[in-house]
Order: structure tokens, then sequence, then C-alpha cells
């Protein structure tokens, strides 16, 4: 069994970068917003990264729970979740900004609830 301490580190990390995500996206109305200026690319680039944590966490947090904690939570698309980080590593000039609109705003509500119902037990 792993360790819980390890577990709600992890967990709690996984709220910080999720609570940057959100505050960097706060005032972006539209996908456009990301890349008409130099501060809203700058964003995209900032959540990007946060992005790229969440899911190398969400993996180790797999890994060391032996895929047992997050498949708890099936609401959560975790291949999803786990997938954007490598698309962002690997094809980082590749990404589409409309993507990173909707996980700010259709998602990372999501994953807020569900890392902290996970804290909590």
């Amino acid at each position: 069994m792993p360790d819980p301490e390890l577990i709600k580190d992890i967990l709690r990390q996984l709220l910080e970068a999720v609570g940057r995500v959100e505050r960097r996206s706060a005032g972006i109305g539209t996908a456009n917003d990301f890349v008409t200026s130099d501060e809203g690319i700058d964003r995209l680039d900032a959540i990007c990264m946060m992005l790229i944590a969440i899911g190398e966490s969400c993996k180790h947090l797999d890994k060391i729970t032996d895929g047992k904690l997050l498949a708890r939570y099936p609401s959560i698309d975790w291949k999803g979740v786990k997938g954007i980080r490598d698309i962002m590593s690997h094809q980082y000039f590749d990404i589409d900004a409309e993507v990173v609109f909707s996980v700010c705003k259709k998602h990372i509500p999501e994953l807020k609830t569900t890392f902290e119902a996970m804290l909590r037990e």
C-alpha cells in the first residue's frame, strides 16, 4: 500500500496546479483571447505547463496506487488527463487554443471537485 501522506501531498499539488489554471484562465472569454496578444500567449503557455504537470502527477498517482485510486472516480476521463500531458509535451508548437480553452472551462472545475473529494477520503 502506498504512503497515504505521499498521496495527500500529490493531491495538494494537483489542487494547487488546478488553482493556477483557474486563475490564469480567468478573464479569457474565447480561445481567440489566448492568441491575439502577448498576454494571452503568456497565459496559454503558463496554463499548458500546469496541464502538463497535472497529467504527469496523475500518471504518478495512478502508478503508486496500482491503478486503484483514479479508477474509483470514473466520471473523469483519466486517460485524457494523462494524454494531454503527452500531446502538450511532444507537440508543443501544435497546441490548439480551442482545446486548452475547453479544458479550462469544462474540465478543470470537475477535476478540482474530484481532487478535493479524493483528499477528503
